[in-house]
C-alpha cells in the first residue's frame, strides 16, 4: 500500500516486538515504562532491554504526589543509557501538576540534545517545544478539521497523530459518544452474522455498517483496517503533519498490508 513520503511511524509494542518495527522500516516506540509513586520511573516489562527509538511511558495507578526533579533526571538517564530520541508520555485523564512540571523541566534539555518530547493535548501548553499528541479515533466530527485546528493552534511540525486500531459498537442513540470495545473477531464475526453494507465516512476516515437487533436499538458500528490508516496518514499530510503513533494491531497482516510496497 502506498503511503505519504517521508512520515515517521512510531510503532508502539513491548520491546520483544520490537524487532518488528524494523522488519516494515518503522521506528519502535517502547510500551516498558510507567510513571509510579515518588514520582519514578519504573519498567513495567520483562527482561528483554529496549534500545532505540522511542520511550513510551503511562502513569496508571500514579497519585500525583511529589517533586518532578528525581523523576526527569531518570528519564535523561534512561534516554542517554538506551540510545532513545525521544519520550511519549501516554498520559490519560486531567493533567497533574506535578507532571506538568516535569514536562516544563524537560523540555529545554530534550530541545539541547535534540530530541523529541510528545505529550497529550491536555499537556501542551507546558512548554512550548513539545509535540502534540491528537488521537485520530473520533465518533462524530471530521478528522480533518481537528486535525487542521491542531496544526493551527501549535503548528503542524509540532503536530504528531496518536493512531488507533478502532472496532467499537454503538446503540443508538449513543448519547455518551461512546461505544463497546470489539475485538477483530467479534467484528468479524458481527459481519458474518449481519452481512451488511460496509460503508466508509470521509469525515471519520473509518469505515462504518448499521444493523439492527430483533426488537432492541439500532447499533452502529466504526471500525479502522490498512486502508482507512493510509486514509487518514493522508489527510494528515496534506496539513503538512507528518509523525504519528501507531498501536501494534491484533492482526499480523495489517502490518504486512500497510507498509509492503505495492507488487
Amino acid at each position: 500500500m502506498e503511503l505519504p513520503a517521508s512520515f515517521a511511524i512510531y510503532l508502539m509494542t513491548p520491546p520483544r516486538q520490537a524487532p518488528k518495527a524494523q522488519q516494515y522500516g518503522l521506528t519502535a516506540a517502547h510500551m516498558t515504562y510507567r510513571i509510579g509513586g515518588g514520582p519514578h520511573l519504573f519498567r513495567t516489562q520483562g527482561p528483554v532491554a529496549a534500545r532505540g527509538g522511542i520511550l513510551v511511558a503511562d502513569h496508571q495507578g500514579y497519585d500525583g504526589r511529589g517533586s518532578p526533579d528525581a523523576l526527569c533526571q531518570e528519564i535523561l538517564r534512561e534516554c542517554t543509557a538506551r540510545s532513545f530520541t525521544g519520550v511519549f508520555f501516554d498520559f490519560e485523564g486531567a493533567p497533574m501538576p506535578v507532571l506538568r512540571r516535569a514536562v516544563e523541566h524537560l523540555a529545554p534539555a530534550f530541545q539541547k540534545r535534540r530530541w523529541s518530547l510528545y505529550v497529550p493535548e491536555s499537556y501542551a501548553c507546558s512548554a512550548p517545544a513539545v509535540k502534540v499528541v491528537i488521537p485520530t479515533a473520533l465518533s462524530g466530527g471530521s478528522l480533518k478539521q481537528r486535525l487542521g485546528q491542531a496544526a493551527q493552534t501549535y503548528g503542524a511540525q509540532r503536530v504528531a497523530l496518536g493512531l488507533e486500531w478502532v472496532a467499537e459498537d454503538f446503540t443508538l442513540p449513543a448519547m455518551s459518544g461512546g461505544g463497546r470495545h470489539l475485538e477483530w473477531e467479534e467484528l468479524e464475526r458481527l459481519r458474518g452474522q449481519r452481512a451488511p453494507a460496509v460503508y466508509f465516512s470521509d469525515e471519520l476516515c473509518a469505515h462504518y455498517f448499521t444493523y439492527m437487533h430483533t426488537g432492541q436499538s439500532a447499533h452502529f458500528t466504526l471500525f479502522d483496517d490498512p486502508s482507512s490508516m493510509a486514509k487518514k496518514l493522508y489527510v494528515a499530510a496534506a496539513l503538512g503533519i507528518h509523525e504519528a503513533f501507531l498501536p501494534d494491531p491484533q492482526r499480523e497482516d495489517f502490518l504486512k498490508e500497510l507498509f509492503s510496497p505495492e507488487p
